[in-house]
């Protein structure tokens, strides 16, 4: 009996291992369709820069999102996604998401210099030229829609949404719910099941 169950949870795990790997490529495959449109694109292909692939995961991201209408200032505006501090993506990310929309709503990119600008977005890059102001800009967007991602070491625990990390010469990402949650966005559990998930830190996450 012991071995029945445990020959039934070995292979539920390989189950879901095997389910996630599948749901990352078609992620990744979507990334690729961003950054070379008009042509089929498979996840070997190489060519793609790092921050090409990040900014893809970026409009990705947003897909897997419900925004509530709060989200923006009128039914006309722009899904503005956003890099505070110093800019590691160049011309990449304008290149990558150039005519793209999401939800009827044209993208554009902004770059900025001041965290109270950060309520104007909904997706927000923050560079880790940013990473000891973090306390300050969870303060900033506190009571926004707004989705705080960043790339350095502990940004998800210390309370942002979404934290980019390479494993493998592969990029990953964590999800934070409880910080997704404090913004007023559902992330949708598919987007979930590709992610490591963590929560807050103790002392952290909440401003």
């Amino acid at each position: 009996m012991m071995q029945k169950k445990n020959f039934e949870r070995n292979h539920r795990e390989r189950l879901s291992r095997a389910l996630t790997r599948r749901l990352l490529c078609i992620l990744a495959i979507g990334a690729m369709a961003l950054i070379f449109p008009g042509r089929r694109a498979t996840a070997q292909e190489s060519g793609p820069t790092e921050y090409q692939l990040k900014a893809a995961f970026l409009f990705n991201f947003a897909k897997f999102i419900d925004w509530p209408p709060s989200s923006f200032a009128t039914p006309q505006s722009a899904f503005s996604i956003c890099i505070l501090g110093s800019d590691p993506f160049g011309t990449a990310i304008d290149e990558t998401l150039r005519g793209q929309s999401i939800g009827g709503r044209a993208v554009t990119v902004q770059r900025l210099r001041d965290a109270t600008q950060l309520r104007r977005c909904q997706v927000a890059f923050i560079s880790a030229s940013e990473k000891d102001h973090l306390r300050e800009i969870l303060q900033s967007v506190r009571g926004s829609n707004v989705l705080l991602v960043g790339e350095t070491a502990g940004f998800a625990s210390r309370g942002g949404a979404i934290q980019f990390q390479t494993e493998d010469e592969h990029i990953r990402f964590s999800i934070n719910p409880d910080a997704a949650e404090r913004a007023g966005l559902h992330v949708s559990s598919k987007l979930l099941s590709l992610a490591t998930i963590v929560h807050d830190s103790a002392g952290n996450g909440k401003g």
